[in-house]
């Protein structure tokens, strides 16, 4: 990526701020993720939105949605953590859905579990009411960019 990104990175690690970053992706935009500085961890958050119910009955998140959340926050997580040049691309993941996603804000937390040069595991958690009680949990792995020389 250029420049450009690179100090758009870095603004928002000052300002603590990452919409920016976030509307880069659009479906992040699409779905309404945000994200948040707490302390030394970034907090995810998938605001309750209509648009996201997959079964009106319910009403409950579509779980392609939560996949998605979950996917992009740790992408973030990641490109936010590690000051990559680009959006880490996607290897593989995997989630397990234990309750169903209500309709109301769902927030993820996410966690590198090992990273090397080329290749990063993260797992993360997503839930409503409290952290204790996950609505599901993930692992991912993704491919990373090698670092701008400068």
């Amino acid at each position: 990526m250029t420049d450009t990104f690179q100090e758009q990175l870095r603004q928002a690690h000052e300002l603590g701020d990452y919409a920016s970053l976030l509307q880069m992706i659009p479906y992040a935009t699409l779905i309404g993720v945000e994200c948040s500085r707490v302390g030394d961890e970034l907090l995810f958050r998938l605001p309750a939105n209509k648009d996201n119910i997959g079964n009106p009955l319910l009403p409950a998140i579509h779980g392609g949605v939560i996949a998605g959340f979950m996917e992009l926050a740790a992408a973030m997580h990641l490109l936010i953590a590690t000051g990559s040049p680009s959006v880490p691309k996607i290897i593989d993941f995997s989630l397990d859905y234990l309750r169903a996603g209500q309709f109301r804000d769902t927030w993820a937390r996410c966690q590198v579990c090992r990273q090397g040069r080329r290749v990063a595991n993260v797992a993360i958690t997503a839930w409503q009411t409290t952290e204790g009680e996950p609505i599901a949990t993930a692992r991912a792995h993704f491919k990373l960019e090698e670092p701008l020389k400068s």
